[in-house]
């Protein structure tokens, strides 16, 4: 890995631990080229990749600090391979919880037939829940699951995390998730539920989600107001190029 993404690392990891708290000036280039026995440009591309992931900023004359918000800030940072919800994502250092404003069980449609690769004669849950984090509205969830393959679910699953039921209860494991991440405008129940004014921009990350043995089973959408969510994705550079 190149140098400056392994400091880089390492200084995320430091300020998610809170080695450097939030609020507070990182240590001179200087010492930290001193530290990582490498160059201040090495440092300043390491300190660019934070900047641009959004855990610092710059005061011009007094130095780099760490966002005073920072512990939400890498909260909301989701991975691009994540396969836990938010509970399990923000359940350490936040309260989670769930508001269900649909549920019911019907036959599935054309898309998610073609998504889940069932039948129309193969029972799903339709299930849209409000997740709210510290009493903040934080997404909105449109989930349609085989209940062949996921039984069980009802309210109280669906007040507290269905992923968790589906590896603790069920002893099922996930594996794989295809995304498809887009921009959207805000619909009535986004404006509603997610306070987007109507000309705010909706994050909307469309997903069919797969256990271990490949069998699927989840096609949702979930919706998040544009400073409620953000995906990072790492990519590893091919050794030809």
């Amino acid at each position: 890995m190149t140098k400056y993404i392994d400091i880089a690392t390492t200084l995320k990891q430091r300020i998610n631990s809170g080695q450097y708290k939030a609020g507070t000036s990182l240590p001179q280039q200087k010492a930290l080229a001193k530290e990582f026995n490498t160059s201040r440009m090495t440092i300043q591309k390491a300190l660019d990749v934070l900047d641009n992931e959004g855990l610092i900023y710059r005061v011009q004359g007094s130095g780099i600090y760490v966002k005073k918000n920072i512990n939400f800030l890498t909260d909301m940072k989701i991975p691009g391979n994540q396969y836990f919800g938010a509970t399990h994502l923000f359940g350490k250092s936040h309260h989670v919880k769930s508001k269900i404003i649909t549920f019911n069980i019907s036959n599935p449609t054309k898309e998610a037939q073609n998504a889940l690769k069932i039948t129309y004669d193969q029972a799903v849950y339709n299930i849209v829940r409000l997740r709210l984090v510290d009493d903040i509205s934080y997404a909105l969830e449109y989930t349609t699951m085989p209940t062949q393959v996921i039984p069980g679910v009802n309210q109280s699953v669906l007040l507290d995390s269905i992923y968790n039921y589906i590896q603790t209860d069920l002893n099922l494991t996930i594996g794989s998730a295809y995304r498809t991440i887009s921009a959207d405008k805000p619909d009535q129940l986004d404006q509603q539920y997610l306070n987007c004014l109507p000309v705010d921009p909706v994050l909307q990350v469309q997903q069919i989600v797969y256990l271990d043995d490949g069998v699927a089973f989840e096609f949702s959408r979930t919706r998040q107001r544009f400073d409620k969510g953000k995906y990072t994705i790492f990519e590893t550079g091919h050794p030809n190029l």
